[in-house]
């Protein structure tokens, strides 16, 4: 009985969230994905092909890319575009560096994550993109549980979490002025676990460092880090090599690796049920101010 109500659950999620691309597809012109390779961004695009089959989906998909990437995320990114057919836009935070758009941090903590929100907004200007379609989901993030499914955004890229439109009875309003833009969340009311389950349900692949592998990695405040060559230790750190998996994919200079055994997905979504620590208490970006996301949102980020 439980695995009947489970499923019944994914499916009216997995409803959902079709209902709100199909949307998407109705009410704007030039959409995109925003897709980081990671599992919440590879869904909405299995969702995307469920949604519009047997045709090719009507999105490209728009990486924003930092030059720090895991490459386990490039590899599946450059196959998963070839075997859907359709175009892979790419915004290059390095772009912007060399451009003079951005000024590169410094020193320990340095990270190209905040970058990235000009990267995105220089691109959507660029291309005439609309709306941009996103895997946040409200669980993640205090920020982000104030976020509509169709969530505005002002000529200058912004989010105004005071000044958002009712969905009343599922009716979202997409329109706007010229040089505004939606972001969109079909997976909003889904959970981490809600996410995984779907996973499993649906033999969705994933890049492999989801499943534990062996990686170098060290201890900052509290959270384990990839290590890379280009990343500077503090006093004190050390480089270690050991079995982990990321739980949430970003730039390596940000995102946390889980210690864990865990190699199939029957094992991670045991592991996530037991966990107190969430999603993104992993991610060392948000742990720079106490508002760290929801700065970074009105300034444009995903």
């Amino acid at each position: 009985m439980t695995l009947d109500i489970n499923s019944r659950h994914l499916r009216d999620l997995e409803n959902e969230a079709i209902y709100v691309m199909r949307e998407v597809a109705a009410q704007f012109e030039n959409p995109v994905i925003l897709f980081s390779g990671g599992k919440d961004s590879i869904v909405l695009v299995h969702l995307a092909k469920k949604a519009f089959w047997p045709m090719k989906i009507p999105f490209r998909l728009l990486h924003v890319d930092t030059g720090h990437n895991f490459e386990e995320t490039l590899v599946f990114r450059d196959n998963l575009v070839k075997e859907l057919g359709v175009e892979l836009i790419v915004a290059s935070v390095q772009e912007s560096i060399d451009n003079g758009r951005v000024t590169e941090e410094k020193g320990y903590n340095a990270s190209r994550n905040k970058a990235q929100s000009i990267s995105l907004l220089d691109k959507l200007e660029q291309l005439k993109i609309d709306v941009a379609i996103g895997g946040g989901r409200r669980d993640e993030e205090k920020a982000r549980a104030k976020e509509r499914f169709f969530s505005h955004r002002d000529e200058f890229g912004q989010w105004d979490p005071k000044n958002q439109r009712p969905e009343l009875w599922n009716i979202f309003n997409g329109r706007k002025h010229p040089g505004e833009h939606f972001r969109v969340f079909p997976i909003s009311n889904w959970t981490e676990l809600d996410v995984w389950q779907y996973i499993l349900t649906d033999k969705v692949e994933l890049p492999s460092l989801y499943y534990t592998h062996r990686r170098k990695i060290f201890k900052r405040d509290g959270v384990f880090l990839a290590w890379a060559p280009f990343m500077m230790l503090k006093p004190g750190e050390e480089v270690i090599e050991t079995d982990v998996r990321c739980r949430t994919i970003g730039d390596i200079t940000c995102t946390g690796v889980t210690l864990s055994k865990a190699d199939n997905l029957e094992d991670i979504i045991a592991e996530i049920a037991a966990t107190r620590v969430t999603e993104r208490g992993g991610r060392y970006d948000d742990k720079r101010s106490e508002a760290a996301m929801e700065e970074r949102k009105r300034e444009g980020y995903f």
